[in-house]
């Protein structure tokens, strides 16, 4: 704890001045000023990370296939999420003789969804300390055949005990989609691009969940074995996609990196000691061809120490803001999309198959949502004072972006809650406004905490999304898991304002780390640079 009363000691000048991981300058003046001459930009605007002279690098490909990555990656998590979420809207056929025979109960379908949505997160632990270790390429290539094979059999299934099963593996396959993936992106990309591309990336994983809650029911019209079949078709093509066209985006660079100098802070100094660290070395760089692209493993040791390090980012209080953000927008967006489509299948409503449309709200809200955050993201740290003025860039800066779509997304489940339990035939209006609110928080709330993680703790970043997503199942497994109970006996007001106020709470966290954030990277720079 004496980093974090040394840190919350110092004064506002020292503060304004240190230079801990996640502070940067975008001013090609002050990094000069910092770093040297050697630095590369783009006309004023700095960039970083500082790419190295290596064609293999992934800052250094070329436009196209940053692309191709990004979408790559993007449709991942999409595939992800509708898996996931596609089974809800046909629970009214799966709770049919015509499913199983006897016919399965509405509460128990639900731990379809349950046990596939706890994997998604818990699946993470071991799979992203593999992908710090052997790459990035090899970890999500075998995770899609998983999604393949599981798919296959989730479709073959002809009992409830055996689709659960296949439901659960399902997850496995999935988890990387929400820790790997936004790494990849975080990794190609440069500190003032990394908003928009995270954006794009934040649309797909959560329109996903909503397109399948929509589709859903439709699919299963023509067979509930194609709920599974379109998995199957989707992954099979993004696994040949990416085997040819992802390289490993794992690398190792040497460049410049600042750090505090305390004692210099304790002495009272106006401003931080910044020291560079730099390579002497220099290196004879080979052409990035197409066959060097296919490469399908890599190597940077040591597997123990990649399985314990998820668990020392617990702390650090910025991964602890964003893990419960995720989790309790997931776990609502989740739990509205499996309880939705059943409570519209019956009356006074009475959609049957129609019954995943409820999810369409959602949609809206998504795209609204990305609009929105891709007009701000990257504006939030990309200002005036920072490149014509020279002042330092903090990640902070982006966290306010994310205000509107908590409060938006707190108000939308109690808005679906209240209109579910004053349940009348136009209501259905105020729950698709409600599920709409919350998918806008689902979009902007994780894009604008993922690029915080990243620009905060970027060498730790895959490590802390370990700790986000595992907690997010957590959230999302325990609201699915009882809510359907939950419903039945208390009917929706009460769970869903439960929720509510869990994710109210949740929002009110961002308050002291948009204040005392840059404090709390002070106290944790040991551990992190």
């Amino acid at each position: 704890m004496s980093g974090f009363r040394h840190a919350f000691s110092l004064s506002q000048r020292e503060v304004r001045d240190a230079v801990p991981p996640g502070t940067v300058s975008l001013s090609i003046h002050s990094h000069q000023i910092l770093h040297g001459n050697n630095t590369k930009h783009d006309g004023e605007l700095i960039l970083h990370p500082q790419p190295s002279s290596d064609p293999c690098d992934p800052l250094n490909w070329a436009t196209w296939r940053k692309t191709v990555v990004l979408v790559c990656m993007s449709v991942y998590a999409f595939v992800g999420n509708f898996s996931s979420a596609s089974i809800s809207s046909a629970f009214p056929v799966y709770a049919t003789p015509l499913a199983f025979n006897p016919p399965v109960p509405m509460g128990r379908l639900s731990h379809l969804v349950a046990v596939n949505v706890l994997m998604m997160g818990a699946a993470n632990i071991w799979w992203v300390p593999l992908a710090n270790t052997f790459g990035r390429r090899p970890i999500t290539l075998l995770n899609l055949l998983i999604l393949v094979f599981c798919s296959m059999w989730a479709g073959l299934a002809t009992s409830f005990e055996s689709l659960l099963a296949a439901r659960f593996f399902m997850g496995v396959g999935v988890g990387p989609a929400d820790t790997i993936a936004p790494n990849v992106i975080g990794e190609i990309y440069f500190t003032h691009q990394r908003g928009k591309a995270m954006g794009f990336y934040t649309v797909f994983l959560c329109v996903g969940s909503l397109v399948g809650g929509i589709s859903g029911g439709y699919i299963a019209s023509h067979g509930l074995e194609w709920l599974h079949w379109v998995n199957v078709i989707i992954c099979a093509i993004l696994f040949v996609v990416c085997l040819i066209f992802v390289p490993e985006t794992l690398y190792k660079r040497d460049e410049p990196s600042p750090v505090i100098n305390d004692e210099k802070l304790k002495e009272g100094a106006e401003t931080s000691q910044i020291e560079e660290i730099t390579n002497p070395s220099q290196h004879q760089y080979h052409d990035f061809t197409f066959l060097r692209s296919l490469k399908l493993y890599t190597y940077h040791g040591n597997l123990l120490k990649n399985f314990a390090a998820p668990w020392l980012t617990l702390r650090l209080p910025g991964v602890w803001l964003v893990m419960l953000w995720y989790a309790g927008l997931v776990g609502g967006v989740v739990t509205l999309s499996t309880v939705g489509p059943t409570i519209v299948a019956y009356p006074p409503y009475n959609w049957g198959k129609n019954a995943g449309l409820i999810n369409v709200g959602g949609v809206i809200g998504s795209f609204l949502g990305a609009v929105v955050t891709g007009m701000l993201a990257d504006r939030a740290i990309v200002t005036k004072k920072t490149l014509k003025d020279g002042e330092l860039t903090e990640p902070e800066a982006r966290l306010v972006v994310a205000l509107p779509g908590l409060i938006l997304a707190t108000t939308g489940l109690w808005t679906f809650g209240f209109c579910a339990e004053n349940g009348s035939p136009s209501m259905w209006i105020g729950m698709q406004f409600g599920i709409g609110m919350l998918a806008f928080g689902l979009m902007q709330a994780p894009s604008v905490g993922f690029n915080y993680v990243i620009d905060s703790y970027r060498n730790l970043s895959a490590d802390c999304f370990v700790a986000i997503t595992c907690m997010r199942a957590v959230v999302s497994f325990a609201w699915t898991f009882f809510v359907g109970t939950w419903v039945e006996k208390a009917g929706p007001a009460v769970p869903f304002g439960v929720f509510g106020g869990m994710m109210g709470f949740f929002t009110l966290l961002l308050i002291p780390q948009w204040l005392w954030g840059k404090r709390t990277r002070i106290a944790t720079a040991k551990w992190v640079a």
